[in-house]
């Protein structure tokens, strides 16, 4: 009785994992909407409206005191050593290492570059857009703040921005912009939204920025995804050029050097090189290598015992200058000579 072995969830998994999907026909890339660019126009609003309020010391500044003399790690103690590890979703090295490996396999599955080439757009414009902030600005933070009430902005600090806040938002909301369906990319945004929501106030409760910085974080992650459209062609353009080099490097790899023609040597026959000619070229015949002869087991007999072999015809070699009569045998003329009569003088 034949039975069949019921397959495990794993199993199904790999099963599938193990399918080779061609690259899709049509992949749905996000174009710059007119509601997108209401989104982007907005967003920017607030971004600089942030940036004013804390440049003024407005109300805004006052509340992040506050918070910070509320001092949340002191409030709720026993969720500080999750937190601790839950901030790790916004660094830049954890998540973009896991990010990219994602998008890696996807890109290998679907025969693409294009999840590789828009996770590396987004980080080069996060770099670009929130380190220049950074620097410009120069806030210090709540650990090392100097004076009370002020917005302790141009004294070389470097965290207003939240760049934990604004690469928890690139980094995992890059997933939804690559989403395959309408229905996916909801749930990825939502998610992402939550994911880099809690990040910010976790540095909050840690102490490390201020609300404003979370907020001007916020806003500037969400800059990055809303201008990611704009960077499609030169996407699409680098994916091309790459596939190109690829192509390229494959048909050199695959070339064969062509084999050299055999040159024949130079043979120069005994008559030329009397006449003082130049050499003629003649093909040799190359002989094939002989088998080593093995000598087959028995007796071996002695040199002295062996039946003397007379050698038939002259030792010397013909040459062509010399006269015939000097190539004849020596033992005929020799054998001629005893045979004729000898008679007296």
């Amino acid at each position: 009785m034949r039975t069949e072995r019921n397959l495990t969830r794993l199993d199904r998994v790999f099963a599938r994992l193990d399918r080779e999907p061609e690259r899709p026909a049509h992949i749905d890339v996000p174009k710059m909407s007119r509601h997108r660019v209401v989104l982007f126009a907005a967003t920017l609003a607030f971004y600089l409206a942030i940036v004013w309020a804390v440049a003024i010391t407005s109300w805004l500044v006052r509340f992040d005191w506050q918070v910070m003399f509320f001092r949340p790690y002191q409030q709720w103690p026993e969720i500080h050593a999750f937190l601790d590890y839950y901030v790790v979703l916004g660094q830049r090295g954890p998540t973009a290492v896991m990010v990219a490996a994602w998008l890696g396999w996807r890109s290998w599955r679907q025969h693409t570059l294009r999840p590789l080439l828009t996770l590396g757009a987004s980080l080069l414009l996060l770099n670009l857009t929130v380190g220049a902030a950074k620097l410009g600005m120069g806030r210090l933070g709540p650990h090392y703040a100097i004076t009370i009430g002020s917005n302790e902005m141009g004294l070389g600090g470097d965290i207003f921005p939240s760049g934990h806040t604004a690469n928890a938002v690139v980094t995992w909301g890059i997933l939804a912009y690559l989403a395959s369906t309408p229905r996916a990319r909801r749930w990825l945004s939502a998610l992402s939204a939550v994911t880099s929501l809690g990040v910010g106030l976790t540095t909050v409760y840690l102490g490390t920025h201020w609300l404003s910085d979370v907020l001007l974080g916020w806003a500037a992650g969400l800059l990055i995804l809303l201008a990611l459209p704009w960077c499609e062609p030169l996407i699409a353009r680098s994916e091309a050029g790459i596939f190109a080099l690829r192509d390229l490097w494959r048909t050199r790899r695959g070339r064969t050097a062509p084999a050299p023609v055999p040159v024949p040597a130079a043979v120069m026959s005994p008559r030329a090189a009397a006449d003082g000619e130049l050499p003629a070229r003649e093909t040799v015949a190359v002989r094939p290598s002989r088998s080593p002869v093995h000598l087959a087991p028995g007796p071996h007999t002695a040199r002295s015992e062996r039946t003397p072999v007379t050698p038939a015809g002259p030792r010397r070699p013909p040459h062509p200058e010399r006269p015939a009569h000097l190539d004849r045998p020596a033992r005929a003329g020799a054998g001629a000579a005893s045979a004729r009569p000898l008679t007296g003088g």
